[in-house]
């Protein structure tokens, strides 16, 4: 069957999103429900269109987390299963670790932090590393002390997509391009979807639609909460002939107070590097370029309330992404901190993408993995990173909330 086709008029199971998690969840119901139909539908022409093919690669070992959730147990789960696939499919993995470095005083208390919570969450040979050893690791690298996670590694996402997308078609499910889904409604046979290339009525619908997750869910009359806010991150990619300014991934260590990352060197599948994310909301969930707008996606970001009680918590560092954004040279002088070695003439315009940023109401980032059920259907509300990384568990974990139709 070829993935332009029309759907099946009747499938077992539904899958709406086609990016790595969506294809993991389909793969996944052909491994549970073998001889089962899984469909899965795609609103764009080609598969991993959005974030999945525009993530940095990181296939991260679990530091960040706090213990005991969600996305801190499947990070740790699916960082070895996704290496253990990739490695099945000849899928090439560079592990080639993560350095997270203090540079002042003030963060060395949250290094600590850090320690803790990689050690709790099982993250394999992570190592303290005092500041004079830093330079062992990470030549170019300065500060007063570091976490190393030696396992950490960058991997082509889109070939991981495209894998699954095999196994699923292997397995006699199919693929639709395409086929973006404009209306669902409940019916004793499940849930009858209303796409562009014509309607299927599925036992049970899985949505992982990413960046219009909370479109698809109100569909089925989901929560009118969490808000789907489109937040952009541009990298300044690093010129030939200075990519050996570092080794790996040299990463800041986070504050707290502040809902993103921040800058970080960050080394690709391909062997480039490159600077960033920036972090900035945007209007539109497709602005790879900065400027541009959809007037629905600016209206919906604008009105909801929780955009400017965040923006309000956060002018400063809503003022600093802003700039870093525009200017280069802020960046650069940003990720100086980490490697001082660093130069604006260095650098030169990189990638981009955009993350599908669930906010409530009330202003409040959601964190964790989110799961919601409506009548025959299953949405995924948040799928945050580690999502990529924790695909495989993660997938495993959303078919657990599914009843056999």
């Amino acid at each position: 069957m070829s993935r332009v086709d029309r759907p099946p008029l009747h499938s077992d199971f539904a899958v709406v999103g086609g990016g790595v998690l969506g294809l993991a969840v389909a793969r996944e119901l052909t491994l549970r429900h073998p001889g089962a139909s899984v469909c899965l539908l795609e609103a764009e022409s080609r598969l991993a269109a959005h974030q999945t093919s525009h993530s940095s690669g990181v296939v991260h070992a679990g530091v960040y987390y706090e213990p005991g959730t969600v996305r801190a147990r499947l990070c740790v789960e699916g960082s070895a299963a996704l290496r253990e696939y990739c490695a099945e499919r000849d899928i090439p993995v560079d592990v080639n670790g993560k350095l997270i470095v203090a540079t002042s005083e003030a963060e060395v208390p949250r290094l600590d932090e850090l320690e803790r919570r990689g050690r709790a969450n099982g993250v394999e040979g992570l190592a303290r590393i005092d500041g004079e050893d830093i330079g062992s690791i990470e030549p170019g690298a300065v500060g007063l002390a570091a976490l190393h996670s030696p396992v950490t590694a960058v991997v082509d996402f889109s070939r991981v997509a495209e894998a699954f997308a095999n196994d699923l078609e292997e397995a006699g499910g199919s693929i639709h391009l395409g086929a973006a889904v404009t209306l669902a409604t409940s019916s004793r046979e499940g849930l009858t979807l209303i796409s562009t290339r014509g309607p299927v009525t599925a036992g049970r619908t899985f949505f992982c639609g990413g960046l219009q997750a909370d479109r698809l869910a109100k569909l089925c009359g989901g929560a009118d909460e969490p808000r789907i806010v489109p937040v952009r991150g541009g990298y300044l990619k690093v010129k030939a002939g200075r990519e050996d300014l570092v080794r790996g991934n040299v990463y800041p260590v986070p504050d707290p107070a502040l809902p993103f990352l921040g800058a970080h060197l960050t080394r690709g599948f391909d062997g480039s590097l490159m600077i960033g994310p920036t972090a900035m909301v945007v209007g539109a969930r497709d602005a790879y370029r900065p400027t541009r707008i959809r007037a629905r996606d600016l209206y919906e970001t604008a009105a909801w309330p929780g955009t400017w009680k965040l923006i309000g918590r956060n002018a400063g560092a809503t003022a600093r992404e802003i700039r870093n954004s525009f200017s280069s040279k802020a960046l650069v002088e940003e990720a100086r901190r980490l490697v001082p070695g660093l130069r604006r003439e260095d650098v030169g315009p990189g990638p981009s993408g955009i993350r599908a940023q669930a906010l409530g109401r009330d202003g409040r980032l959601i964190e964790d993995f989110l799961i919601e059920e409506t009548e025959g259907a299953v949405h995924v509300r948040n799928a945050p990173s580690p999502a990529a990384t924790s695909s495989i568990a993660l997938a495993g974990l959303i078919v657990d909330r599914s009843a056999t139709p």
